[in-house]
């Protein structure tokens, strides 16, 4: 497991509660990672981000942002997921 000695990338112009549901996918991301996380509430999570982040440039700055911080990559967590079928998401060996 990775010291989260790092800060997420967000927006000083989003809300708390906007705050909070991009942490909430970059929670979802570590998780894949570190432990697993069942993949249709890493999907919902996800959805719920781009209500908030719906650009895909802005998705691909946080994702660089988050990488550089954490060295996890959303856009692999992601990808997964969407392709996959099963139900749980372990990202193994891209550490």
């Amino acid at each position: 497991m990775q010291s989260q000695n790092y800060s997420y990338p967000l927006n000083p112009g989003w809300s708390t509660a906007e705050m909070e549901t991009v942490i909430a996918m970059l929670r979802a991301v570590e998780d894949a990672y570190e432990v697993g996380i069942n993949r249709q509430e890493l999907l919902k999570c996800y959805w719920a981000f781009k209500q908030i982040v719906n650009s895909k440039a802005e998705e691909k700055q946080i994702g660089r942002d988050f990488e550089r911080e954490s060295g996890y990559v959303l856009y692999r967590v992601v990808k997964q997921a969407r392709e996959s079928d099963a139900r749980t998401i372990k990202m193994a060996g891209d550490q």
